[in-house]
């Protein structure tokens, strides 16, 4: 009697949960329906798993703060001389529909920069310098090198720093600069925190640097993870792109083997936006006044002003009010008139980037796709498979890459607009982490990306439609279930 009546109280608890997920999480419907799934058909750990990584309502109460922070901030950074003269000179030429770029070749992207401006607060800046990496091994040696040059001051943010010689290489510079007199700071999200190893931060701290955590009263959930890649020296240089700091990176990574990477290094007004962003992360992790990071001069030296490559800086996350990289993404699509490329290893798009990216391909616009072939997420690689079945019928040419692990996160626009950062093209890059990304307006640089993509074409096997036929119905089963949660995943 007393086990039946504990299953007619777990049962309404059930349904209660089931009811909160309707009328007041109010999330998309089709992340309200995959909930209702997984809570309904698995009543015993349902439950757990929407408290772990599915409730929200705390996070919007969470997040206003952080939000109004880094507006204040920003307003206070925008009030420069430069970019009060910027903010004028980009609303009045897109008022009057000129053309920002002061070139008709590049005029269709003139609605993409005041996107990015408006709601993603991205200046695009038009002094930079850029090299680009594809691997682990050259990014390294050149960003230790630059440490090893700084004088004022490092920001370094990573969603992971791993306790292997990788990462006790750069505790060790880190560790020296700081006996220096150079400021540093280092910031790692709680999930990519190596607890098990604390002591492998103490000489730095002891030397006068210092080390926090992002959001660690959130340790015990997935979302919400500050999945940034930043690296600031002396306010002139910058690193942004997919890797964070550890041997599998370089390649040494017994499961992966080869590790395909995005990154750049950048001089030039883009550094101030993404020590912006550094700050931003940094001064809401800290609550007390004297550790936080104030807007300094020597935090943003003034740059040489000259027509090199133009950038802007974008973020998103539960700390923005729009899905701006998200958004992005959607315009760049929208505005493709000869080829799209994408290089992401995980792949969930939304609706509407799924259907735009049918939409070019039926238009008769080069897209393809590139995920890895070795997933390191089951689900979210099942979950690909089966939207990747449905674009290769609209003409998308979609790879799997075998010569290792492909981490970068690249959209690639007609040679011209690239965009690399840490946002993947899922719903978990768009809605729930710390994410980003910079667009870069330039046919140099976007055609060098797009080299090293059509050179990793020759590593993979394409996936037409005779592929997806002589798969066994098991992989479709498992395609299926993993499609139907894509919005959680």
């Amino acid at each position: 009697m007393g086990q039946i009546l504990g299953l007619d109280i777990f049962f309404i608890l059930n349904m209660l949960l089931a009811a909160s997920i309707i009328f007041f999480e109010r999330k998309d419907p089709g992340a309200t329906w995959a909930w209702l799934m997984v809570v309904l058909f698995l009543p015993y750990i349902g439950f757990a798993l929407y408290l772990w990584i599915g409730f929200t309502t705390k996070k919007r109460n969470a997040f206003v703060i952080k939000s109004q922070m880094d507006h204040d901030l920003f307003k206070d950074y925008a009030k420069t001389t430069f970019y009060a003269d910027e903010i004028k000179d980009i609303q009045s030429r897109y008022s009057n529909s000129e053309n920002i770029f002061n070139n008709p070749e590049w005029a269709n992207f003139n609605g993409l920069v005041f996107l990015n401006f408006a709601a993603g607060l991205g200046f695009l800046c038009h002094n930079n310098t850029v090299d680009v990496f594809h691997g682990g091994s050259s990014k390294f040696d050149k960003m230790f090198d630059d440490i090893s040059k700084a004088e004022k001051f490092i920001h370094l943010q990573y969603y992971i720093v791993r306790n292997d010689e990788l990462g006790k290489k750069l505790i060790v510079l880190l560790t020296q600069k700081a006996l220096e007199g150079v400021e540093v700071r280092l910031l790692i999200d709680c999930m990519g925190k190596p607890f098990q190893h604390k002591k492998m931060f103490e000489p730095l701290i002891s030397a006068g640097g210092k080390a926090s955590v992002f959001l660690p009263r959130y340790f015990i959930r997935v979302n919400y993870r500050n999945h940034r890649k930043i690296c600031v020296i002396d306010g002139k240089i910058g690193y942004i792109g997919g890797m964070n700091i550890g041997k599998e990176y370089l390649g040494q990574s017994r499961r992966f083997g080869n590790w395909r990477d995005a990154h750049i290094r950048v001089c030039g007004n883009s550094v101030k936006e993404l020590n912006l962003r550094f700050i931003m992360d940094w001064n809401y992790t800290h609550s007390a006044l004297h550790q936080k990071v104030f807007l300094e001069d020597k935090y943003f030296p003034r740059m040489s002003d000259f027509d090199g490559v133009k950038m802007q800086v974008i973020s998103s996350g539960p700390d923005t009010n729009w899905p701006n990289i998200r958004d992005g993404y959607i315009k760049m699509i929208n505005e493709a008139r000869r080829s799209i490329y994408i290089q992401t290893p995980y792949f969930v798009p939304d609706d509407s980037i799924f259907e735009m990216l049918k939409i070019s391909a039926l238009s008769g616009i080069d897209v393809k796709i590139m995920i890895p072939a070795t997933p390191d997420h089951p689900f979210v690689y099942w979950a690909a498979l089966s939207y990747l079945d449905a674009l290769v019928d609209a003409g998308v040419k979609c790879y799997k890459y075998h010569a290792g692990f492909v981490h970068s996160k690249l959209v690639l626009i007609d040679g011209q607009v690239a965009s690399v950062g840490t946002a993947n093209i899922d719903i978990r890059s768009f809605k729930l982490n710390f994410e980003i990304n910079a667009f870069i307006y330039d046919k140099e640089k976007t055609m060098e990306f797009e080299r090293q993509f059509l050179c990793d074409v020759n590593e993979c096997v394409l996936m037409d439609r005779e592929f997806f036929n002589r798969r066994g119905n098991w992989s479709k089963v498992k395609e299926s279930i993993s499609r139907l949660l894509s919005p959680l995943l």
